[in-house]
């Protein structure tokens, strides 16, 4: 453990120890509710149903000063260094700034030009990118820009591929009109394999097709445009070193949003983004959304050894936020060391995980409810449906949701399921429910440009502070590298120095030597 960190830390394991409350509870204690349901920038947060009380929250607020919280978030705000092992600058909550526009004013003018022809007609965009260049602008797209689902997609219609399996180049290639196709590359070094090797099957693709000059229809987005330039691209688009790969969709990452709904959505989602900012920056610990969610993350799954959170979208313009979480979380904080290279002998980033409602309900929520794990379930839900069928849909949907989380911590007694089995004692078992189990709920009014973009700017803060009391560096992603140097040395067809199941996999599929 971090020296400065021993008093709080030892002092909340403490409580981890003696912790046996019932959180139904909890709510007989005056202001709970007030303390933990909070509302802003359009979102309602209920933080009420989780493993925490007055006390436990206390040591985890002076945790933050210990862990000189506010010094580290002055830092992120200010643009000075916060990634430690790379010596950069975390600048993505900057281009969300007004102030800061001119940076994606390049990217919004180019989405007006493909909009307005200035490239020919252009019936489709396929992205390509992998990681944060392909998750976060394919959640902005799918959310925002299906005018089936209220959105505002009049522009051409955008289709991702980021595997490097050309299985999804092809169904890309399958969905797309090459006559009329665009071609978006995102790489922040313009040296990520998956991606090169997809752009130059997309190149190929249009040349088959007898697009002539396809390069002239590709649009490189990357902070190392000397690459792009190196093969023959002429079209780039620019962003900063120091803007991660899961943070950059408010960069020029961000583009396919903007060409397929318009710039004015675009901006309309950084102004969210950065109403959800001044709150954070803003608002007290105790009544601020990001870090009252850190504050619990970080209790459940250090302190009351919950290792994973589950997160379930009941919107289906959201289906994709549980996979860009994934990355966003277990990519900043799943991390074994500190900023100073001390270990850490606890767990860190929470396994993410989850799935869209009401779909999920009939697949893994067994486990959530009768399963020997007990580890916190989030839902996210929005007020307003946005298709026109039967209102009836919508109800369902959010009662459905509600339900879950207050069957989670209800539960059914013994002599309830009894009585209901009627007094058989086998079936009443299997037909318990033991209850108190945690869960969190993020309801959105709307699911509007700015209300999306303050609620992916709330789980950056979240994440963000989480690392802070964790006391290491959310910024980096070294153990990204590793697999990708031996994948490397796998495809050469020449592998040394590995185990014998790796030689026996590779002779197996032909892939040695």
């Amino acid at each position: 453990m971090l020296p400065h960190l021993s008093r709080q830390w030892a002092h909340l394991e403490r409580l981890a120890r003696s912790w046996s409350a019932d959180i139904s509870s909890l709510f007989d204690q005056s202001g709970r509710m007030e303390k933990l349901a909070l509302s802003t920038c359009g979102i309602y947060f209920d933080f009420s149903k989780l493993p925490l009380d007055d006390q436990v929250i206390d040591g985890l607020i002076d945790l933050t000063a210990a862990a000189d919280f506010p010094g580290w978030r002055r830092k992120l705000a200010c643009g000075e260094v916060v990634n430690p092992s790379e010596g950069r600058p975390a600048s993505h909550m900057a281009l969300r700034d007004p102030s800061n526009r001119a940076a994606i004013a390049p990217a919004l003018a180019m989405a007006k030009t493909v909009r307005d022809g200035g490239f020919g007609t252009i019936s489709d965009v396929i992205h390509i990118g992998i990681g944060g260049s392909a998750l976060g602008p394919h959640l902005l797209v799918d959310a925002l820009g299906d005018p089936a689902l209220g959105g505002q997609g009049d522009g051409p219609r955008i289709h991702v591929a980021a595997n490097i399996d050309g299985g999804a180049l092809a169904r890309a290639f399958a969905a797309a009109n090459p006559a009329t196709t665009m071609i978006i590359a995102v790489s922040k070094t313009f040296t990520t394999q998956e991606t090169l090797l997809n752009l130059d099957a997309a190149i190929a693709w249009l040349q088959a097709h007898e697009v002539t000059e396809p390069l002239s229809r590709v649009i490189a987005v990357t902070a190392a445009p000397e690459r792009a330039q190196e093969r023959g691209i002429r079209t780039i688009l620019e962003f900063g070193d120091s803007v991660g790969g899961r943070y950059s969709l408010w960069s020029p990452v961000g583009l396919p949003l903007a060409v397929r709904a318009g710039p004015e959505i675009f901006s309309a989602l950084l102004d969210g983004a950065h109403a959800m900012d001044r709150h954070f920056l803003a608002a007290p610990l105790v009544a601020n959304a990001p870090v009252l969610a850190a504050l619990a993350d970080v209790w459940q799954a250090c302190f009351l050894n919950r290792p994973t959170r589950a997160i379930f979208a009941y919107d289906e313009r959201l289906r994709l936020l549980a996979p860009y979480l994934q990355q966003l979380e277990m990519e900043s904080n799943g991390k074994s060391v500190a900023r100073d290279g001390t270990s850490l002998p606890f767990p860190t980033a929470a396994i993410s995980w989850g799935g869209t409602g009401t779909d999920a309900q009939h697949a893994v929520f067994q486990l959530l409810h009768q399963g020997t794990h007990h580890d916190p379930v989030e839902f996210v839900a929005v007020a307003t449906a946005g298709h026109g069928l039967d209102p009836q849909h919508h109800r369902l949907l959010l009662a459905n949701c509600f339900a879950q989380g207050a069957a989670l911590l209800k539960g059914r007694s013994h002599d309830e399921a009894l009585a209901e089995a009627r007094g058989d004692p086998a079936l009443a078992a299997a037909r318990s429910f033991s209850g108190n189990r945690g869960s969190s709920t993020i309801l959105l009014d709307q699911l509007s440009p700015d209300r999306l973009g303050a609620l992916l700017a709330f789980y950056e803060a979240r994440t963000f502070t989480a690392g802070v009391l964790m006391g290491l560096n959310s910024f980096d992603q070294w153990g990204v590298e590793l697999g990708k140097q031996v994948a490397n040395q796998l495809a050469s067809g020449k592998p040394s120095g590995l185990d014998p199941s790796t030689m026996a996999l590779m002779r197996r599929a032909c892939l040695s030597g």
